[in-house]
């Protein structure tokens, strides 16, 4: 007879809440950084969610300064809660944002996150966003202890189906219906790197 066993976390609670989100370095002279409350990077956030590139993938239902704000506010709340770790892409030495990359739906127990991800028009096909994935995912390995991540986007979405891959994050499958876009119900692929995988 199989014992049952209680199952440990995979990661202990208290391993983001007990120390300030990092600054992550990255190629090209950039940096990942957390989200500052000041204007500059409200401003960011609020053009982010006016453009309609962004915002026809991403649901970023934010376009005045004010709610940007309030967003990033949750950000922070969301690191100290040990549910989301955010970064805005960014100039070095707290230069500007110019994109955003990071983990919602952090499970520490299950040792799990889904990667979220987008950049500003300008910033946009220089391959900054699958060094940003690999950088980010290392760390959710590394540093903080995760065993499973997940890409997930549209089915319409090529753009992301290839960053998935460039960064190393296999398909496994297709999950029908599975969020609401603007434009009504989109099928997702489901990518994932699981610890150990090369990438």
């Amino acid at each position: 007879m199989i014992a049952n066993l209680p199952v440990p976390p995979v990661v202990p609670a208290g391993r983001m809440a007990g120390v300030a989100q990092p600054v992550l370095d990255l190629p090209r002279g950039l940096e990942l950084r957390p989200w500052r409350l000041d204007d500059a990077d409200a401003d960011a956030l609020a053009s982010a969610g006016r453009d309609p590139g962004i915002s026809r993938w991403n649901l970023l239902p934010v376009e005045s300064r004010e709610e940007a704000a309030r967003r990033i506010e949750r950000m922070h709340e969301r690191w100290r809660a040990e549910t989301g770790a955010v970064w805005a892409v960014a100039r070095p030495e707290g230069g500007e944002a110019i994109g955003l990359i990071g983990w919602g739906d952090i499970d520490l127990a299950g040792g799990s996150a889904e990667i979220v991800y987008w950049l500003l028009p300008a910033a946009r096909g220089g391959g900054v966003v699958v060094e940003a994935v690999r950088r980010v995912s290392g760390w959710a390995f590394d540093d903080l202890g995760l065993h499973r991540l997940r890409l997930c986007h549209s089915v319409a979405n090529p753009a992301s189906c290839r960053v998935a891959a460039k960064a190393g994050y296999g398909l496994e499958g297709t999950m029908r219906g599975a969020l609401l876009h603007g434009d009504g119900w989109h099928d997702q692929h489901l990518h994932a790197l699981v610890k150990g995988d090369a990438f």
